[in-house]
């Protein structure tokens, strides 16, 4: 439950970027472009990282109810335990070696079916909330090498590749996203790595690759978010994509 109320704050933050955005867009026409393209560039930046905050809760929120749910079977699991030593006449003694039962400690475990190094991950990305980049690389890069299955995988890659482009190290950037696309294509974040693989290779002035990249996205993403799926037509239409 508290996860779910400290999203409310990181939602409206959302909203109040999304409405600052639309005044700036209605100064197109006075403002010099060059401003405006940074503007919005730094408006994409702030979403990017609300919605990285947003995605580190619901990961939170989704461990938690997988322990409870761990936690309630452990419960149900005593209670029949007990139920039944009563129905035989004899209850088993308390430190017999019977059965082993699976107590909450281990329910608890913060990475448990996760591979290990969950705290890592958080810690890198305080750092590039913080602005730090190049310490977020490193703790990014250790990460994805102690943990290269874990549930966090391919999020680490996106937001490796994010460290670069963050810092215009776009060369960098597109091989971050295009391994994240590669090895975590099926991840949370696939989608977003081969959309920020687009945009990058667009910034580099590798247009038709860029949209070779945008076009794929619709075949291997149908199921995207609208929200993804709006950034890839923008996207195509920057780049005067066929």
């Amino acid at each position: 439950m508290k996860v779910s109320f400290a999203m409310k704050p990181l939602l409206a933050r959302l909203v109040i970027v999304l409405a600052l955005a639309v005044p700036t867009a209605a100064a197109a026409q006075r403002a010099d472009p060059v401003y405006i393209e940074d503007r919005l560039n730094q408006l994409q930046q702030s979403i990017t990282m609300l919605t990285g905050q947003i995605e580190q809760l619901q990961y939170r929120n989704q461990q938690l109810q997988q322990q409870m749910q761990k936690m309630q079977t452990d419960y149900e699991f005593r209670i029949d335990q007990l139920e039944k030593g009563r129905s035989g006449g004899t209850p088993p003694r308390p430190n017999a070696p019977s059965t082993p039962v699976p107590g909450p400690t281990a329910a608890a475990t913060p990475d448990a079916g996760g591979g290990g190094g969950e705290q890592a991950y958080h810690d890198a990305f305080k750092k590039l909330q913080d602005g730090d980049y190049a310490g977020a690389e490193r703790g990014f890069k250790t990460f994805l090498q102690s943990n290269p299955k874990h549930a966090l995988a391919g999020n680490a890659q996106y937001w490796l590749g994010e460290t670069y482009y963050a810092r215009r190290d776009y060369q960098n950037a597109m091989t971050a996203f295009a391994e994240g696309y590669k090895v975590y294509k099926s991840s949370p974040k696939g989608p977003d790595n081969l959309l920020k693989l687009g945009v990058t290779l667009a910034t580099l002035g590798r247009k038709p690759d860029a949209c070779a990249v945008f076009s794929k996205f619709t075949q291997d993403y149908p199921r995207a978010t609208d929200l993804q799926k709006r950034r890839v037509e923008q996207e195509r239409q920057k780049n005067a994509c066929g």
